[in-house]
């Protein structure tokens, strides 16, 4: 190969389509694909790939899909931009985006060549995040709202048992794991995001605890537990309301994330709707995260 060895693509998207052109993305061989949020913009992807792809053929391919979308109803995508990098840059750029990250008191979300030991001086915990095609490596606002409260949820006596709906790197049932939850069964419809989960869960030590199963978050049927995590987009939070009822335990709580601000109250008054009464919130960079509490006593405090 010449000095010019990797592409970069990069476009702006809707929010509602970044999922979907993450994984065109992935299916015309990208090498790695990073999301960056940008509120109240649309959230900006880079993918990276090897030299002998052709960077006309890209663009002309991402244009069609994007306009596909449009077609389907999407807002538009942005410019398609795609420019060389030299040998071995786009490894560096890949990993430039994935630093460690501190997250409230008690987390440091950080990939595995950069993850320092636990912090015993200050009780910070070190969850190791192998970035690939799930999404969550702590990055993301949404991400980081939901570890901030389950942060606070698990201050006190944490809950026994919880339930990540949408795992993906499966981030959030590892940190619930980490903060002393005994059973976690972490779900997602994506096969590639439950082996990633799976994987982080082994590089964490909590595999034990953090079951990993590939099931619809629609049919998905599971014994209610303390705390239900779920970092998905409106309007799937708005569908499962009357599941969400289900799989909360009596005294347990939800966690909502992927909430642009705006969306927050009308799904907090679905869900209010449900049994569901909110308690608590979080916002990260243009993204709320939700705590509501099912009445009834917790199951820790039943005999």
């Amino acid at each position: 190969m010449t000095a010019a060895s990797y592409w970069e693509l990069a476009l702006a998207v809707p929010e509602d389509a970044a999922e979907g052109l993450t994984n065109f993305l992935w299916e015309l061989g990208a090498l790695g694909v990073v999301e960056e949020a940008r509120p109240p913009g649309a959230p900006e992807l880079r993918a990276f790939f090897a030299g002998t792809a052709r960077p006309a053929a890209l663009r002309s391919r991402v244009r069609a899909y994007a306009a596909a979308l449009r077609r389907l109803g999407f807002p538009p995508a942005g410019p398609v931009r795609v420019t060389p990098l030299e040998d071995g840059r786009w490894a560096e750029a890949w990993r430039e985006h994935f630093r460690p990250r501190p997250v409230g008191r008690r987390f440091l979300v950080a990939p595995p060549w950069q993850a320092p030991p636990d912090d015993p001086e200050t009780g910070r915990l070190t969850i190791v995040i192998e970035p690939a095609r799930a999404f969550g490596t702590g990055h993301h606002g949404s991400t980081a709202g939901c570890l901030l409260r389950l942060e606070a949820l698990a201050a006190g006596r944490p809950p026994a048992t919880a339930i990540d709906l949408g795992t993906g790197s499966g981030v959030l049932a590892i940190a619930a794991a980490r903060l002393g939850v005994a059973r976690v069964l972490a779900v997602d419809a994506d096969p590639d995001a439950v082996a990633a989960a799976a994987r982080n869960a082994a590089l964490n030590a909590v595999a034990d605890r953090v079951a990993c199963r590939v099931a619809e978050a629609e049919t998905l049927e599971a014994e209610p537990a303390g705390v239900v995590l779920a970092n998905l987009l409106a309007a799937a939070h708005l569908a499962l309301a009357p599941r969400y009822a289900r799989w909360v335990a009596p005294g347990g709580v939800l966690v909502l994330g992927g909430l642009l601000d705006a969306e927050a109250a009308p799904v907090a008054a679905a869900l209010a709707a449900a049994g569901l009464v909110e308690r608590g919130r979080a916002s990260v960079e243009g993204w709320t995260t939700l705590e509501l509490r099912r009445a009834g006593a917790p199951l820790h405090d039943r005999a």
